[in-house]
């Protein structure tokens, strides 16, 4: 890169942190919600980002039974455990440790999500992104990936980013493809001492959430704590260290569309009118 364009490049720096809060959905499992909360509504295009973490069954077991969805996508990715899926149309399938699925809502999909075991530890993501208006009521569809379906960049100095969607600066690709959003979703370890720098457009909102350890961006005083989520300013990249410790977090940013939100449960669409016929198609059967 010709120096006069590194030299005009602007590094993101910390705009906000929330530990998100304490929460229950589906038939009661308990989760921790990062975005979606009074906290923190949504950054445009991240709509809400639940966390959930337990060796209790009981935290978890009860799963999502039915439920409707229209206007969004779902982004599912677990850690640990497994997490049956199974909608109205007839596809079923099982999330694995390390798994992707990526699912386009569309115009309307009734779907559970239920975990098969009845002990040991589950552990994931799922994050919530907003489809543009002219997407809003298209044909459901899903991308799925196996842990070994999930490309990997080995850099260096012993660092590991498991890349789903987007593209790294070292040039790889991620599985998951979403043009409207372009979105980039990361799981970054790096070794402690070691620094990493991803570029980021301006036209994204973007968040890093710390799984385990701590990291600090560019030459912030303050750093971002385990189990945090750190909210990135305006600019085109982003630089991150880890301390004395290892340190593993999550990337994510998505084109923002700048389009009215109106939302009320499982249903994100442009206006309350679109809302209301929401509810009703689900009512009717129309999904």
């Amino acid at each position: 890169m010709p120096a006069e364009t590194a030299a005009r490049r602007i590094s993101r720096k910390l705009a906000g942190l929330t530990p998100g809060i304490p929460a229950s959905d589906g038939a009661g499992v308990r989760l921790t919600r990062i975005i979606g909360s009074p906290q923190l509504n949504m950054l445009d295009p991240l709509l809400l980002l639940d966390c959930f973490e337990s060796d209790d069954p009981d935290d978890y077991i009860a799963g999502f039974p039915s439920h409707p969805h229209r206007g969004f996508e779902t982004v599912t990715y677990l850690l640990e455990g497994r997490m049956r899926h199974k909608d109205n149309a007839g596809h079923e399938g099982v999330i694995e440790t390390g798994g992707v699925q990526w699912m386009t809502a569309g115009r309307g999909i009734v779907h559970s999500e239920m975990p098969e075991q009845a002990q040991g530890l589950l552990r994931g993501f799922q994050l919530w992104i907003n489809l543009p208006a002219a997407e809003k009521m298209s044909a459901p569809g899903y991308q799925e990936f196996t842990a070994s379906e999930i490309p990997i960049e080995q850099r260096e100095d012993g660092g590991v980013v498991r890349v789903i969607a987007g593209r790294t600066d070292g040039g790889v690709s991620g599985a998951a493809r979403r043009p409207s959003t372009d979105p980039l979703y990361l799981d970054v370890e790096l070794p402690a001492g070691t620094v990493f720098g991803q570029g980021l457009p301006q036209t994204h909102a973007a968040v890093l959430f710390v799984i385990d350890g701590e990291l600090r961006i560019g030459d912030e005083a303050r750093a971002v704590p385990r189990r945090h989520l750190g909210i990135l300013g305006p600019g085109d990249r982003v630089v991150v260290s880890a301390g004395d410790a290892a340190v593993r977090f999550l990337l994510i940013a998505g084109r923002r569309l700048n389009e009215p939100v109106a939302r009320h449960g499982p249903f994100v669409m442009n206006t309350q009118a679109e809302i209301i016929q929401a509810f009703d198609d689900y009512r009717s059967n129309r999904f």
